[in-house]
């Protein structure tokens, strides 16, 4: 019963007498509430189950059955049913027995309407408060989740953002992530691998040189060739990139993507040194595309080599620097994803 907008309930109104069901059901309905009736035990049952209502008024004293006897029966076929119990007699041990078998609460004939009405609005007001405990338990997890991944999103889009701005700040750079993720995309489609992977090689391409951010810009922007001390330093960036990341991104796949994107096939990258088959599908596509970009641009150390050059590279890395899958890959669509504006 989804009563949490405290709208819709149902009554029923269990009695043997006529004229009392009539008003009980006249002051409910003129209360808001959906009414209806049985004349004794067996009737009740009948209209619970082809209707169950939220709350049930039940006089004790019936013929054919009591309300105390069908009391326990109603509470174990319908848990959640508040039940009010309404008798001639009035005395303490009959109310205990009452509560001890599930009755919310107990008044006595003849009825003061308001007082029922008052008994019925505290019930319901339990029942309402109850579901919403309920509601918010169930669905306590699914909603820190939602509220996790918007965070998550939120700070994916910052750093992509600034992995962005850090790429456009160096005209030789400009445009390389989303570059480096485009030629990505094209060579994992080309291998067959699954969407969610070429979605997470899609965002790894993005941010795979967040990194970078931790490296001084004299030396990143160098005009030369750089000193060994200088090349050792900026092959920290894949591992601080993925220090970045770790607290926001959940997929492993990007983690290690943005991490192992400078390992070689033949184990002579870093930052550690994998081969062949150690190094993920997904970090040896972007290790190759990565070279692809950076061959195809004008850099402050040198001029682009062209297409056709950095696929004659390639192909002679295949095996060494890159994964013959990989190279196989591209080879077979690297006319789609040459950029019209790298030199034939």
């Amino acid at each position: 019963m989804n009563k949490i907008d405290n709208g819709g309930w149902t009554i029923l109104v269990v009695d043997d007498e006529p004229v009392i069901r009539r008003l009980l059901r006249q002051k409910m309905i003129s209360l808001g509430y959906a009414c209806f009736e049985a004349d004794g035990s067996r009737q009740a049952m009948e209209k619970m189950n082809e209707s169950p209502a939220d709350l049930v008024i039940l006089d004790i004293m019936m013929p054919g059955g009591s309300g105390m006897e069908l009391l326990p029966e109603l509470k174990k076929a319908y848990p959640d049913a508040i039940v009010i119990m309404a008798t001639a007699v009035g005395d303490a041990d009959t109310a205990i027995k009452c509560v001890r078998l599930g009755a919310y609460d107990y008044f006595t004939k003849p009825y003061n309407l308001d007082e029922v009405a008052l008994s019925v609005e505290r019930a319901l007001n339990t029942r309402r408060l109850e579901l919403e405990v309920l509601d918010y338990q169930n669905n306590l997890e699914e909603k820190v989740k939602v509220q996790a991944d918007k965070i998550r999103t939120s700070f994916m889009n910052a750093v992509t953002a600034l992995a962005l701005a850090l790429d456009a700040k160096d005209g030789y750079t400009s445009g390389h992530s989303g570059r480096v993720s485009e030629i990505s995309v094209v060579i994992a489609k080309e291998l067959g691998m699954p969407d969610g992977s070429i979605e997470n090689i899609r965002l790894a391409g993005l941010i795979h040189d967040i990194g970078k951010i931790g490296v001084k810009e004299e030396v990143l922007n160098k005009p030369g060739l750089l000193t060994p001390q200088e090349f050792e330093y900026i092959k920290t960036h894949p591992a601080i990139g993925e220090r970045i990341l770790k607290p926001i991104v959940e997929e492993q796949e990007i983690l290690d993507i943005v991490r192992l994107h400078h390992e070689r096939f033949d184990g002579k990258g870093y930052p550690d040194g994998l081969a062949g088959e150690q190094i993920p599908t997904g970090a040896a596509i972007m290790a190759l595309a990565d070279a692809y970009d950076a061959m195809t641009s004008d850099r402050p150390y040198r001029k682009s080599l062209g297409h056709a050059a950095a696929v004659s590279e390639i192909k002679k890395g295949s095996g060494t620097q890159f994964s013959p899958d990989a190279v196989e890959a591209f080879l077979r669509v690297e006319n789609t994803i040459a950029p019209k504006t790298v030199k034939p």
